[in-house]
């Protein structure tokens, strides 16, 4: 054989080899996962922000169609539960006859269902027919006061309240208005729709997902590295910002109520927006924040209300009974001081 036909043999099996080592690198490459990145999304809602974070998309799922339906659904919310709009399904309520039921849609009923069995449980701590009170103190849709309100506003203002005057009519989804009475599930609303949003993207087969509307958060699965959404909370010092626990949220919502962002003062006394329904008065204790972690942020929202106008004294022992995750932050005469219950601490480092 001559040398020129054993080099052009010698160059056909280097190209070859050559070649073949190019497919498999680019069929070892096709096979590779497609590096993960997180996906923003997010908007305006209930007079705050929403936020949504997920980790690539499903086949056949796009941003701007999760945009569109996400977007749906908040307004559809909104219509059925803000006190802000005098046409939504709340307002109507509000401002329904005396001695007829209203029918309400789905969202609604659920929420005032689930509203009026925590008003229940927590004896009136947490009650969706506060409305008037909220307003009258001018933390609701009405201008801000400018003074504390008068003996006798305040008054009439109570003698509106009371879930016991609201029952529910089961077979067909019905809230009696006995007249006069005020719904506003400010205290529940932005954790439900957390909640449908979390549902919504779960159902789409998004997998790994962080929801956040008005600072009421649910996270699944995990960031691009495989950790777990974190989330921080924070020492409730006004004008600082300090980080007191970061919490890991795998397939979990947390949710935090506090009087030290939101509150009018006079005369050196400050007043909290979060009203105590059995007085009329805004919650009268050191608690300065309470944060709950749950399942469902619908019931770590109304959750925290309820433990903000109960204490930490009447609150503790409370959520301990019903193994809640519950940290109370509260003021005392060396700064804020913890107090938690026995699931919240399984969530931190310290156990």
């Amino acid at each position: 054989m001559s040398l020129a036909v054993m080099n052009n043999k010698q160059g056909l099996r280097a190209l070859f080899v050559l070649c073949f080592s190019l497919l498999c690198m680019g069929l070892l490459n096709a096979c590779q996962p497609a590096p993960q990145q997180i996906h923003l999304l997010n908007g305006a809602t209930m007079g705050t922000t929403w936020s949504v974070k997920v980790v690539n998309l499903p086949a056949g799922v796009t941003l701007p169609q999760l945009r569109t339906d996400i977007e749906l659904l908040l307004q559809s919310i909104n219509r059925q539960m803000s006190t802000y709009q005098p046409d939504s399904d709340i307002s109507r309520f509000n401002q329904a006859p005396a001695g007829t039921w209203q029918v309400l849609p789905q969202d609604f009923w659920r929420v005032a269902s689930y509203s009026l069995e925590l008003a229940r449980d927590s004896n009136g701590a947490f009650d969706p027919t506060v409305g008037p009170l909220v307003n009258v103190w001018g933390f609701g849709p009405e201008p801000k006061r400018e003074h504390l309100p008068e003996a006798e506003l305040l008054a009439a203002a109570q003698a509106r309240v009371g879930w016991q005057k609201t029952p529910l009519r089961q077979e067909d989804q019905a809230l009696y208005q006995p007249g006069n009475v005020y719904f506003d599930l400010s205290a529940v609303a932005k954790g439900y729709a957390v909640d449908k949003v979390a549902d919504l993207l779960l159902g789409r087969g998004v997998k790994n997902l962080l929801v956040e509307i008005g600072g009421e958060l649910r996270g699944h699965g995990a960031k691009p590295n495989g950790q777990p959404w974190q989330v921080a909370v924070e020492k409730p010092i006004p004008g600082i910002r300090e980080v007191a626990h970061v919490i890991a949220l795998q397939n979990m919502a947390i949710a935090t109520s506090g009087d030290y962002r939101n509150y009018i003062q006079e005369n050196e006394q400050r007043f909290s927006h979060i009203i105590d329904p059995r007085s009329g008065y805004p919650a009268e204790h050191q608690v300065v924040s309470v944060t709950v972690l749950h399942e469902r942020c619908a019931d770590a929202d109304a959750l925290a209300t309820a433990l903000t106008v109960m204490g930490a004294e009447e609150g503790l022992p409370w959520a301990e009974q019903r193994q809640l995750a519950v940290l109370f932050m509260v003021q005392a005469d060396s700064g804020v001081e913890e107090q938690m219950t026995t699931a919240f601490r399984r969530f931190t480092a310290e156990e």
